[in-house]
């Protein structure tokens, strides 16, 4: 079976990316070293701040649209209730970690 995960980064000012992946290792990595031209690599948005997980790639795309279509506050709330200082989550993770690999 599939993982897929929606996601949300920020960069230090605080400036939100929503996206979904099936390798949110892959992904962030893809973030973090600027390999993609974008929204993300422009203001420098690579801080993992929340992250759901669902093996249903239409419930994720549909999370993914339903969080990009919600106001900024309520984009925070749903970062704080997990994750009040925004830390970046991915920060503990070792490359090692396989767990969040689809298979």
């Amino acid at each position: 079976m599939r993982n897929y995960w929606v996601y949300i980064l920020a960069s230090r000012s605080r400036r939100l990316y929503i996206g979904v992946t099936s390798d949110l290792q892959r992904r962030l990595a893809q973030h973090k070293e600027k390999t993609i031209d974008g929204f993300t690599k422009r203001y420098n948005i690579d801080r993992l701040v929340h992250f759901e997980e669902t093996t249903d790639i239409h419930s994720a795309l549909a999370r993914e649209k339903q969080i990009k279509g919600w106001r900024r506050e309520k984009k925070v709330l749903l970062i704080e209730e997990k994750n009040p200082s925004w830390d970046d989550l991915s920060v503990s993770w070792s490359t090692a970690d396989s767990s969040l690999r689809s298979e």
